[in-house]
């Protein structure tokens, strides 16, 4: 795979540092990745966009899926991953999930990482959509991901690991051979860097996190732009399944007009026993699903969007009124807060909730090492499409990957420095162009953006809504590329105008998959396709970025995916 040419507009990079391997990101899959690197002894450095306890792990409420339970094994949490994912999942890449997953479990523990237990010192767990077992380890209540994260920071500071903070990563850097060779970044305020600078290494590790900024309501927080699929895409390498984008059915509704990141009711509080219900009581998930409010994810999104389609209402409800305030108090104390903070009593009154975007099913494509198809960059986490999720992803299965595929990733990277292989090589990156290849959009895009998206790519979708979103789109896109071409112009660079056009990359991607899809699968759900098509559909829909800036989309012949690695070997 030959690299786009195509670079943000910015200022060429006025620092530099030089490691053997720069990490993107500082949630589980990124901050895993560095303490395995740097305890084999490889140079490290941490890239990440705010602080480094500040990207999406920290928000995680339900917790890490694994089959630690006595009577638990792999292989029926392989089952219930399979089954959720609808066909489209790796059948390898979840087998190495679900076994290395219980051992990757306790080596975070053996990091710090304190997840809540019972009298005996044995860790609860508990249960969510789409599991037949309790295996959901969960610490603080609802507050696993700040647990994990937390652990994690500390040990990378206790390593001395280097970090850049508060750094918005650009773009890759290759050598002469389309070969990894860093990453161009701006770092924001004040410090040891600032402005726009560079980390010079021979292996780059994307675990930037999700995209859910590109839709108007999400749980995601503010930096989840995409940027790290975006980069991907102007370096060259293929993304996957990016129509599957995961709306967790029970976020807290704040109006129809709410923007932003919105507040999550776990799916654990279904676990516990909570009921969904209309305006008048009615349990409407019952007779839908053998699991009824605990069924996949997918499934009971569409049954409340059904419902509130029913009834005409903006939203439906949870109840969990018969917990009792010291339950909810101690197993889910963020959660009654939140609600509280918005003058929700959950104790006393049924909680209004409704989907919002929550999760990237797909991403940038890798094998079964974290290797994309450039060689020299991997992908970890909610960036990645390692091809456990399919085309819904599990209930808690996410921190469970960025453990997982972060220790092979590190140990791939381990080896080939042992063999020579990279260590031999100092990167020397192709000159930074002189004139900026692709256009920067204005900070108002973003919120543009995020209505198309709402509108045309949401929950329900449809040839209709998509062609719509996508034409929009592209006069967005058209826009900028006009003023570029005709009249030299670009929005002046900044972290507003990158992250826009950040967006409009992932979101064109986005839509061009979904449009492509006619069917029903998982998370995706055309209305004008009710009906899974296995004969025609269990394929991946590959997408790549042309050097002129148009999409490259192809259908696999297969439910596999072809492999990644052939321009990694040479």
């Amino acid at each position: 795979m030959s690299a786009t040419g195509i670079r943000l507009h910015a200022p060429a990079p006025g620092w530099a540092l030089a490691a053997d391997i720069v990490v993107v990101g500082s949630g589980v899959a990124g901050l895993t990745t560095a303490l395995r690197c740097s305890a084999a002894g490889l140079k490290t450095v941490v890239v990440t966009k705010a602080r480094l306890d500040d990207g999406s792990t920290r928000w995680a409420q339900g917790g890490v899926a694994a089959a630690l339970g006595d009577g638990d094994t792999p292989e029926q949490h392989l089952d219930d991953t399979l089954l959720a994912g609808a066909g489209l999942c790796d059948e390898e890449a979840v087998r190495l999930l679900v076994t290395e997953g219980p051992d990757a479990v306790r080596r975070l523990i053996e990091t710090g990482a304190q997840f809540d237990t019972g009298p005996e010192g044995v860790i609860e767990l508990g249960r969510e959509g789409g599991h037949h077992r309790r295996r959901i380890a969960h610490a603080g209540g609802d507050a696993t991901g700040a647990e994990i994260s937390r652990a994690l920071v500390e040990a990378v500071r206790a390593q001395g690991i280097p970090t850049v903070e508060n750094a918005l990563v650009l773009d890759l850097l290759t050598d002469a051979e389309g070969r990894t060779a860093g990453v161009s970044l701006h770092v924001m305020g004040e410090g040891q860097h600032d402005g726009v600078g560079a980390v010079h290494a021979p292996s780059v590790v994307l675990a930037t996190g999700g995209m859910g900024q590109v839709f108007s309501a999400t749980t995601n927080p503010s930096v989840s732009t995409g940027d790290g699929v975006a980069l991907a895409l102007r370096a060259g390498a293929e993304v996957s399944d990016l129509e599957f984008v995961q709306f967790h059915p029970t976020v807290l509704f704040l109006g129809a007009d709410a923007e932003g990141q919105q507040p999550l009711v776990s799916e654990a509080v279904r676990g516990e026993g909570a009921h969904l219900v209309d305006a008048d009581g009615v349990r409407f998930m019952v007779g839908q699903h053998e699991l009824a409010e605990l069924a996949p994810r997918d499934i009971v999104a569409k049954g409340i969007m059904r419902r509130m389609q029913e009834t005409g209402a903006d939203h439906m409800y949870l109840d969990a009124g018969h917990f009792g305030a010291e339950m909810w108090e101690k197993r889910f104390p963020t959660i009654i807060a939140a609600c509280r903070a918005h003058g929700i009593d959950p104790v006393t009154e049924p909680i209004p909730i409704a989907p919002a975007a929550h999760h990237a099913s797909g991403g940038v494509r890798t094998d079964p090492h974290g290797r994309t198809t450039v060689p020299g960059l991997y992908a970890c986490g909610e960036v990645a499409c390692t091809g456990v999720h399919g085309a819904n992803r599990l209930a808690s299965n996410s921190l469970l990957e960025g453990l997982v595929y972060a220790e092979r990733i590190a140990a791939d990277i381990a080896a080939r420095h042992a063999e020579n292989a990279l260590h031999a090589r100092v990167p020397a990156p192709v000159a930074h162009p002189d004139v900026p290849a692709h256009p920067l959009l204005p900070p108002e895009a973003r919120f543009a953006i995020q209505r198309v998206m709402t509108e045309g790519a949401g929950v329900l979708r449809s040839a209709d809504s998509l062609s719509e979103a996508a034409a929009r789109l592209a006069r967005i896109h058209a826009e900028a590329a006009g003023a570029l071409a005709e009249e030299g112009k670009t929005a002046e660079p900044g972290v507003d105008t990158w992250e826009a056009t950040n967006l409009l990359c992932v979101a064109r991607v986005l839509v061009a998959a979904a449009l492509r899809r006619e069917e029903t699968r998982g998370c995706h759900w055309r209305e004008d396709h009710a009906d899974r098509d296995d004969e025609a559909w269990r394929r991946h829909i590959v997408v790549r970025l042309n050097a002129d800036r148009t999409l490259a989309a192809h259908t696999t012949a297969t439910p596999d995916f072809p492999p990644t690695t052939s321009l990694q070997e040479k």
